[in-house]
């Protein structure tokens, strides 16, 4: 009962880490508990430990699926779980060799499986352990050169060297243990210290003023008929008061016309009329349709009315966009009644005025692998249209929006986010939140609103991550296997009594 308190009180921890209640310090402990729970238990016990910390975690985390389907929030608790229970599994063997580098290796573990779960079975890198610290600006700078991994490795390496410091305290056995581990993290603060400062007093180049709408449409209304006009009328009543600003660029969220764009083009023109009297610029989302094929769009109009670029969404939401496998998997459709359907195949990079940008749809922009494609491709800044209505009030968007923050950072671009029930904003290049669009008492979510920013943009050249991609993982995957080995060498060669 001891060890499953222990459990209990480390996703506890996690979970306060993460949005909405923010305490992002707890996270650097958080994994401490489990750690303590671990000793003196068979292997067996420590996977079904670490299972059953993965499985509170989760449910603490994605309580929200509850509102699209409560079989398939059950089905993905459990998968994820798993990571957490090999985690503990392979960390209950290392921690008991009491190696004086155990906080990397057990921290380069916990990289390689959060890699893992973000690209496996279409990836679901939701709630990275580096995402908690979304506003602790300092620590979040080295995903610069290092994408999220690395700060998911330093939150990682605090807490084994945390767990071994107080053990050996325990013990009244006080060497300079955490002093390596010290270092290192005084380094990445020191780093990240330095970046704001110099990204917040970099020459600025281009501005461009931007507005956001962010609809409030609900989801039971999104794509019913009766509707259509009401959505259509209130995405353009909010957009007049903006024209006042002469906005650059007008956003929308992801799929705000209500209906297909092809099989409904009244609607469209509606749009395209609107667009003609107010001569800005607008990119909205849509649904779209080639022949059989339907794809989650964004679409650019000219302040002309005329469309000048789209682009089509590349990462679509497994059991949300499409059933993988559903000819072989039919009963799946019972639990997630959804048609397919197709993604995308160009990195398209929008071009406006001097300014190129480029267009996550969704959850797009949980990928880094995506907005680091698209700074290879030559956007300038990034925007993101999603659609987070169908979970309620909850954590999600909040915990939606700190993917954001990761993305701007890793590319040092700025990030637009336009969410049909919010969280809708502004990101700048530190990942520092300019501003929000907010409603009455300043909500956030689940509000009506507008917002416009006119965003400096500096021509930035490319990040180490943004060059060099995913290489902290592939090295934390070397030094895994070779710790490894060195510690089955020495374990070969022990002399045995």
């Amino acid at each position: 009962m001891k060890k499953i308190i222990l459990c209990l009180v480390s996703a506890s921890l996690l979970i306060l880490s993460f949005p909405n209640f923010n305490l992002w310090i707890l996270a650097w402990v958080g994994f401490t508990p489990l750690f303590f729970a671990l000793q003196d238990v068979s292997k067996i016990k420590a996977f079904l430990l670490s299972y059953l910390t993965g499985i509170l975690f989760w449910f603490g985390i994605i309580y929200w699926l509850i509102h699209v389907t409560l079989p398939g929030m059950i089905i993905l608790v459990g998968y994820l779980a798993f990571y957490f229970a090999v985690f503990g599994l392979i960390t209950k063997i290392l921690l008991s060799r009491a190696s004086k580098w155990e906080a990397f290796v057990v921290a380069c573990l916990w990289c390689v499986l959060e890699y893992a779960r973000g690209h496996l079975l279409t990836g679901f890198p939701w709630a990275l352990l580096g995402y908690s610290q979304f506003l602790n600006l300092p620590a979040i700078q080295i995903a610069d050169i290092t994408g999220p991994w690395g700060v998911s490795f330093l939150v990682m390496m605090v807490n084994v060297a945390i767990y071994r410091s107080l053990k050996k305290f325990f013990a009244k056995n006080y060497p300079l243990y955490i002093l390596p581990y010290a270092i290192v993290l005084l380094i990445a603060l020191g780093y990240g210290i330095a970046r704001t400062s110099f990204q917040a007093s970099a020459p600025d180049s281009s501005q461009i003023k931007i507005s956001l709408v962010q609809g409030n449409i609900p989801q039971h209304l999104k794509w019913e008929p009766r509707a259509r006009d009401f959505i259509i009328r209130k995405y353009i009543g909010l957009t007049e008061p903006v024209l006042n600003a002469r906005p650059d660029l007008i956003i929308w969220p992801e799929a705000a016309l209500p209906v297909i764009l092809e099989e409904e083009p009244r609607y469209y023109r509606k749009i395209l009329d609107f667009i003609r009297h107010a001569g800005r610029p607008l990119l909205f989302g849509a649904v779209t349709s080639e022949g059989d094929n339907f794809y989650n769009s964004a679409l650019l109009v000219s302040a002309r009315a005329r469309l000048l670029q789209h682009h089509d969404k590349l990462h679509l939401v497994p059991f949300g966009e499409y059933i993988p496998l559903r000819e072989a998997f039919r009963f799946l459709e019972s639990i997630v009644p959804i048609e397919d359907f197709t993604a995308g195949e160009e990195y398209t990079v929008f071009e406006l005025a001097e300014l190129k940008f480029a267009v996550l749809i969704c959850f797009e922009d949980l990928f880094p692998e995506l907005s680091r494609r698209f700074s290879l491709s030559g956007a300038d800044f990034l925007v993101n249209i999603t659609n987070d209505a169908w979970f309620g009030e909850t954590s999600s968007p909040y915990q939606h929006l700190a993917a954001s923050v990761f993305r701007a950072v890793e590319t040092r671009r700025h990030l637009v986010r336009a969410a049909n029930t919010g969280v809708s904003g502004f990101i700048a290049p530190t990942g520092k939140i300019i501003s929000l669009v907010r409603g009455k008492n300043s909500k956030t979510i689940y509000v009506p609103g507008y917002n416009t920013q006119t965003l400096s943009i500096t021509q930035a050249g490319l990040t180490v991550y943004a060059s060099f991609g995913d290489w902290f993982v592939l090295a934390s995957l070397i030094y895994l296997f070779v710790s490894l080995g060195i510690s089955l060498l020495k374990k070969r060669n022990a002399p045995h009594a």
